[in-house]
């Protein structure tokens, strides 16, 4: 159920009715291929954990043949490429948890959890930020993974497209809160200089500022303002629950 948008790649890029057809396992069958054990199921999980470990660049059709241990042209018998592969590389992902309970018992339980679980999916595959899926193609996950959602929060009494941009809503929060993460860790990364060190570098100079009496509203601020231990993704969840749940008194709804 993800929209992230502005990603190096974009789903959809491939032939969308042959994607679909290896999605939902109706397309011709295919005859037995060269290599004895090399399935669809083996090629999707080892290009999730290239890009897992090594980044969404480094998933190739020759780069997965080193990896299963077998020839380049044999993998185009279970997939004609990497854009129908991407597709199959989303569905994979983010086939969503069969337990329900997690959702809680009404609907704002239910999106609080899709929140706290969207991030943790970006979290774990941080590449699904860099793929434009403003176009999904739409497999048994996405599928699922919106019958569940939307029958949890039916009873919020919106119209059906008000049920849609609510998920919307969330998902464009989740995804926001996480490329933040993703933009931190990647600039610790690349200048070896952890949060911390990079705030006290500026410090002084900062503190010198401050003092001028320039900026009286910002100086005034206490030190937990900017500090480490506030949770920015809790404090904005429930915030858009907030307004939702007013739009729902106001309708009336049960």
């Amino acid at each position: 159920m993800t929209s992230g948008s502005g990603g190096t790649e974009t789903s959809g890029s491939g032939d969308i009715v042959r994607t679909l057809h290896l999605l939902w396992d109706t397309g011709p069958r295919r005859s037995r291929g060269p290599k004895p054990g090399l399935t669809l199921d083996r090629i999707v999980e080892a290009a999730v954990r290239i890009a897992d470990t090594e980044g969404l660049e480094a998933v190739s059709m020759r780069r997965l043949s080193t990896e299963l241990g077998t020839g380049t042209m044999s993998l185009y018998r279970y997939v004609p490429g990497k854009g129908e592969l991407l597709d199959l590389m989303l569905d994979r992902v983010q086939r969503p948890n069969g337990d329900m309970s997690a959702y809680g018992e009404n609907w704002r339980s239910a999106l609080e959890a899709v929140g706290r679980e969207s991030l943790a999916l970006y979290q774990r595959h941080p590449w699904l930020l860099k793929v434009n899926q403003s176009r999904p193609v739409l497999g048994p996950s996405a599928i699922d993974g919106m019958e569940k959602v939307i029958s949890c929060i039916k009873p919020m009494g919106l119209s059906d497209p008000e049920l849609v941009s609510v998920v919307i809503m969330i998902d464009s929060y989740v995804t926001g809160a996480a490329r933040s993460q993703l933009y931190t860790q990647e600039a610790e990364r690349r200048t070896g200089l952890t949060d911390a060190e990079f705030w006290a570098a500026q410090s002084p100079i900062l503190e010198k500022v401050m003092a001028g009496g320039d900026y009286p509203v910002m100086a005034a601020l206490s030190a937990e303002a900017f500090g480490p231990d506030f949770d920015h993704f809790d404090f904005g969840l429930q915030r858009i629950l907030d307004g939702l749940e007013t739009l729902v008194d106001r309708r009336g709804a049960p």
